[in-house]
């Protein structure tokens, strides 16, 4: 069905949008901040995204329009905004109802980790896992610019359990969109490890792409008084 990626879309932004209004969330009063992370993260991602069309994975006609700008059906582009909109959204529900436990400085270490995987997704990526490659370097440059920008979300134990939430969207709407397959993967780029039908650099591809809105969310948060 031709417009089945569009209703995708559609469904996955109508909840988070139509609860922004609810008093106790009032996600409305973030909208700018949030704009400012998912346009961000949008630019970083729809690069990567158009870079590797058609050579790490495919897109599946029958499933979407036929318009393409940068080779990415305009539906991928409203993957880029209704996904993470949805996923701020429930951020700020979990700061409803996850204790903050503020900077937690042992956790250094797992930012410290996550930076040690530059170099290492770098000799991947020239194996020609490119794929895989390129999933390990967006963790290091993740861990640097929560660093460089001290938004610290890294430090923060609520930002594990949002992105574990993230974990549980990706397996949801990825086993959809891989299933049916409205996405075709080349697997000489990648692991080919795949959990049931998705393969497993999209977990971190998600994460990485939600982190970086996050920290951009977060950095204008704190510039604008509002964290």
């Amino acid at each position: 069905m031709k417009f089945e990626y569009l209703l995708f879309n559609l469904i996955v932004i109508a909840g988070p949008f139509a609860y922004s209004f609810e008093k106790t969330i009032n996600f409305r009063q973030y909208w700018r901040e949030a704009l400012f992370g998912i346009f961000g993260s949008l630019i970083v991602y729809v690069a990567w995204d158009s870079a590797v069309t058609n050579r790490h994975w495919y897109f599946n006609a029958p499933y979407m329009l036929d318009f393409r700008l940068l080779k990415l059906p305009i539906e991928e582009w409203l993957f880029f905004i209704t996904v993470p909109y949805a996923c701020l959204f429930v951020r700020e529900v979990l700061t409803l109802v996850v204790k903050d436990s503020g900077f937690i400085r042992q956790l250094e270490w797992v930012r410290a980790g996550m930076f040690a995987l530059l170099p290492i997704g770098v000799l991947v990526f020239q194996s020609g896992k490119e794929y895989t490659g390129l999933v390990l370097i967006a963790f290091g440059v993740i861990a640097f610019l929560d660093r460089q920008l001290r938004t610290n979300t890294l430090l923060q134990t609520r930002t594990y359990v949002f992105l574990a939430s993230v974990i549980g969207f990706t397996f949801v709407f990825n086993m959809y969109l891989t299933a049916r397959p409205l996405l075709i993967y080349a697997p000489a780029y990648q692991l080919d490890f795949r959990v049931i039908t998705i393969p497993i650099e999209d977990f971190g591809y998600g994460l990485t792409h939600i982190a970086l809105c996050n920290i951009i969310y977060e950095y204008f948060k704190l510039r604008s008084g509002k964290a």
